[in-house]
Formats: C-alpha cells, sequence, structure tokens
C-alpha cells in the first residue's frame, strides 16, 4: 500500500509507530494486524487501526500496491 512500511509482526513493538499521524495497520487477511492492533491497544495506543479486510480485501476492493 502507498506510503506503508513493513513491520513483520516477530519484530513489531507499539512503541515504533508514529505518534504524529493516524496508523492503520494492515497484514494480508487482517488477522495479524488484528493482533498487532489488540497489542498497540494495550500498550496504550488509541490513535491505531487495522483495515479488517487486509491485502486480499484491499486489491479487491480496487486498492493498488506499489
Amino acid at each position: 500500500v502507498s506510503g506503508s512500511q513493513n513491520m513483520p509482526i516477530s519484530q513489531f513493538d507499539a512503541a515504533r509507530l508514529p505518534k504524529d499521524r493516524m496508523v492503520v495497520l494492515i497484514c494480508r487477511s487482517g488477522a495479524r494486524s488484528a493482533g498487532a492492533l489488540a497489542r498497540a491497544r494495550a500498550s496504550g495506543r488509541n490513535d491505531v487501526r487495522h483495515y479488517r479486510g487486509g491485502v486480499v480485501g484491499w486489491t479487491r476492493e480496487g486498492g493498488e500496491l506499489v
């Protein structure tokens, strides 16, 4: 997804997420990003969302991958 940054779930650290803008988490199907969202929320971040459909849903809805 344009403007995205790859952060493997094995290296996910909510403290490393940008604090100056909205963050949307996305993975292939939405499962890992939902888990990462739970971890981000547990760390106190309420400004993080996840794209429920994942990359599969993103492309199905016409979103482009770069």
